[in-house]
C-alpha cells in the first residue's frame, strides 16, 4: 500500500547558502523504521529532481526519531543570489511530505 509521509510524519526546512536543509520527524516511533527503510537520499533526490542539481545527503538521528537531508545545489545560489520564489527552501518540506512511499498491508497507522 502506498502512503504519502504526511501521514507519517512532520517536517522543517530551511537553508544555508544554495543547500536546503530538510528534517523529517516520524509522527510515532514505530514509523522510524519505516522512514530509514523507505525515504533514501536516492529517493529524496528522485521526488526533488527538477530542483536539486547536487547530491542528497541524509543524517540520521534515532534519538529524535527523524531523519534529516541536505539537498545541495537546489536553491539557485540561495537567498541573495536566486531569482527563485523559494531561495530559502522555506517550503521544501512541504514537498517532502507529498512523497508516497509504501508500507506492509498489515501497517497500523
Amino acid at each position: 500500500m502506498k502512503v504519502s509521509l504526511r501521514k507519517l510524519a512532520h517536517a522543517r526546512s530551511g537553508d544555508k547558502g544554495d543547500t536546503a536543509n530538510v528534517g523529517l520527524i516520524a509522527l510515532d516511533p514505530k514509523y522510524y523504521p519505516l522512514l530509514v527503510k523507505e525515504v533514501t537520499s536516492e529517493r529524496v533526490k528522485k521526488h526533488f529532481a527538477l530542483i536539486c542539481k547536487g547530491k542528497v545527503e541524509r543524517f540520521e538521528l534515532p534519538n529524535l526519531g527523524a531523519l534529516n537531508f541536505l539537498l545541495y545545489e537546489s536553491l539557485g545560489g540561495g537567498g541573495t543570489l536566486s531569482l527563485k520564489t523559494d531561495a530559502q527552501g522555506k517550503t521544501y518540506s512541504s514537498a517532502l511530505l507529498r512523497m508516497e512511499i509504501d508500507i506492509p498491508d498489515d501497517f497500523k497507522l
